[in-house]
């Protein structure tokens, strides 16, 4: 579990591919200061297993599941990364309940800046468009956000959302280097979900 906060931006070393998957290896300072094999670090919101940590840098396996349903698949040597270690059950629930499962990508459609904040509106996946709230959470690229504005377009080009950067978000995250094109991995409010699946199929009656 993890809370959309995220610690640092690491750095991809390497990716070895291993056929069916791929082996990553992450440089970070923070993160593998007590990331012991088998531990969970969050990789643009993606729930990473630690292989191996050496020092400074960890390995991580990541399975064709996982490259064919986020970002990962496209991240190469020197990509940066937004890395979260798992909460631990002492300390403040800054952002909101992420599970580091990645419901979807999401496709950056529009940015404007400003001289202190961002905004970026991001297609979605119709499917999960339901889930989306207008000033409800979702996770991008592992950082949690608030939406600010909803879409529900059905038509071309579908819909999206809008989600607001402060100055601290764009310098602390790869959030603030994106541009027009680029994919992110979403993670919608897992509480939506739950809801979801106890109504009655069709609603509530």
């Amino acid at each position: 579990m993890f809370t959309g906060i995220v610690e640092e931006m690491g750095e991809v070393a390497s990716v070895s591919d291993l056929g069916d998957a791929v082996r990553l290896a992450v440089r970070a300072d923070r993160v593998t200061a007590d990331a012991e094999h088998g531990a969970s670090i969050a990789v643009n919101g993606c729930c990473l297993t630690v292989a191996d940590n050496h020092g400074v840098v960890f390995t991580a396996d990541v399975m064709k599941e996982s490259l064919d349903k986020t970002s990962l698949g496209a991240l190469i040597e020197g990509s940066p990364v937004n890395l979260e270690r798992a909460v631990r059950a002492d300390t403040r629930l800054g952002g909101h309940l992420v599970q580091g499962h990645v419901d979807g990508i999401g496709i950056v459609r529009e940015r404007e800046r400003s001289a202190n904040w961002d905004v970026l509106r991001v297609g979605l996946p119709a499917e999960l468009a339901r889930y989306v709230a207008r000033k409800g959470s979702i996770a991008v690229d592992g950082v949690s956000l608030t939406v600010v504005d909803l879409d529900d377009s059905a038509g071309d080009p579908g819909p999206s959302f809008t989600v607001s950067l402060i100055p601290t978000t764009l310098k602390s995250t790869t959030l603030g280097q994106l541009e027009t094109g680029d994919t992110v991995n979403l993670e919608v409010d897992v509480v939506a979900k739950y809801i979801e699946r106890l109504l009655p199929e069709g609603g509530v009656r």
